[in-house]
């Protein structure tokens, strides 16, 4: 098994790593992470020299398709026909698995990978025809489309959350699927409409294996850290600080927890002084990333949000009351935005910075899989993006916004 492995895919990997871990029929199998075309070619190769059928698996979201098509062309190119079976997963994959393996890849996973990738590569171990695993997409004889359905999803418990054997850690992911169906989102149309979770005594357990590694920080990876133990739209606190106090418990005073701030957000109408007393007492930032998006309720509603513009700045006013710094997410370009929308969303943000929140800049993208794939690439006019620019000389703004605009258009231009 050789991951085509990259930064923007990595935590996938290890994931996908300790699925294979934990199989009594794939644990054994040889597992290789491969940067870049050359170290993919070598890992190809030697894999052949000693005898083996070789998976390399690609996991991209949709802004990096077209590169990762590249660098799959130019690794077949170096090796022999037949050489290495090429499968490709994750978000974009799912959301376009013809366009996908018209690129150049032999098998498309659809949805969640832990078990797939299980069946996958014991069926290849065993010498038996991959192509209809359950899950598995691919191009018949005739050039077309042929499915077979979705794997089974995985409960959270049943699986690590990285792969420990391998010494491939990341954030503990904590939650999975979203109760909310943001119309530009791929999460909620890729892993489920619907909450995960993994129970507090497995996330325990795993905290304890890192801090016993001698780790200082634990992260946790979630749509929307609030919603911990919940079913539904609402929070369940009594969860959250079952969690939150269990794993402060495990790992003492000096070592940091983060909640609410990087790899997740907290939804704004989830804060509430409750909820920030309960980060303060149990996790070490004090810094909150919240979903915004936009100043605008006319564009939140067509977004289906489910939140409107007076919640965003109830929710960053809460968090400096309560001794946090809000970063506040902003989505410049949001499909039906017009003039007096970008407005609303400039003077929200400005009211936001005066009082010592910073805003995390991202322009709209329309995304293969989500309701909004067929709209306008998000766009910034000269005047927009001079004022975005001066929130950024003032230290106000970041992200990679501008970065954005132009993979906008090309992901614009190929979904036409």
């Amino acid at each position: 098994m050789i991951w085509a492995y990259r930064r923007t895919g990595k935590f996938a990997f290890h994931v996908l790593t300790g699925a294979l871990e934990t199989d009594a029929r794939t644990a054994d199998v040889p597992i290789e992470f491969a940067g870049g075309v050359d170290a993919v070619v070598d890992a190809i190769e030697r894999a052949q020299a000693a005898g083996r059928r070789v998976l390399v698996g690609w996991s991209f979201y949709s802004p990096d398709f077209a590169l990762l098509a590249r660098e799959l062309a130019a690794v077949r190119a170096r090796t022999t026909t037949g050489a290495a079976l090429h499968v490709a997963g994750g978000v974009h994959a799912t959301a376009e698995p013809e366009a996908t393996l018209r690129a150049g890849f032999d098998l498309v996973a659809i949805g969640e990978g832990e078990h797939l990738i299980r069946e996958l590569v014991a069926t290849l171990d065993r010498g038996d025809d991959p192509h209809g695993v359950r899950g598995v997409a691919r191009l018949d004889a005739h050039g077309e489309l042929q499915r077979n359905g979705r794997p089974e999803r995985a409960e959270l418990d049943a699986f690590p959350p990285f792969g420990p054997r391998h010494r491939r850690f990341g954030p503990i992911e904590i939650t999975r699927g979203c109760v909310y169906a943001c119309r530009f989102c791929q999460t909620p149309y890729f892993a489920g409409a619907s909450f995960r979770h993994r129970s507090v005594d497995n996330v325990r357990e795993w905290v304890r294996y890192l801090v016993g590694l001698g780790f200082r920080d634990l992260r946790f990876l979630t749509p929307t850290s609030l919603s911990y133990g919940a079913s539904g739209p609402e929070p369940d606190l009594t969860a959250v600080e079952a969690l939150l106090a269990g794993v402060r418990e495990d790992i003492g005073p000096d070592r940091r927890l983060w909640f609410g701030t990087f790899p997740s957000e907290v939804r704004p109408e989830h804060v509430t002084a409750g909820a920030l007393a309960l980060i303060a007492r149990y996790a070490s930032n004090r810094a909150l990333i919240l979903g915004g998006q936009s100043g605008s309720d006319r564009v939140l509603a067509h977004s289906e949000r489910g939140h409107d513009a007076a919640t965003i700045e109830r929710a960053a006013a809460l968090c400096s009351e309560h001794g946090f710094v809000p970063h506040v997410d902003f989505l410049f370009g949001l499909p039906g935005e017009e003039s007096a929308d970008v407005e609303a969303t400039f003077a929200l943000m400005d009211r936001l910075v005066a009082r010592g929140a910073k805003v995390h800049g991202h322009t709209f993208m329309p995304l293969p899989g989500t309701p909004f794939r067929r709209a306008a690439a998000g766009a910034l006019g000269p005047e927009v993006r001079r004022r975005l620019l001066a929130l950024s000389s003032s230290g106000a703004l970041y992200g990679q916004w501008q970065q954005q605009e132009h993979t906008a258009r090309e992901l614009s231009r190929r979904g036409r």
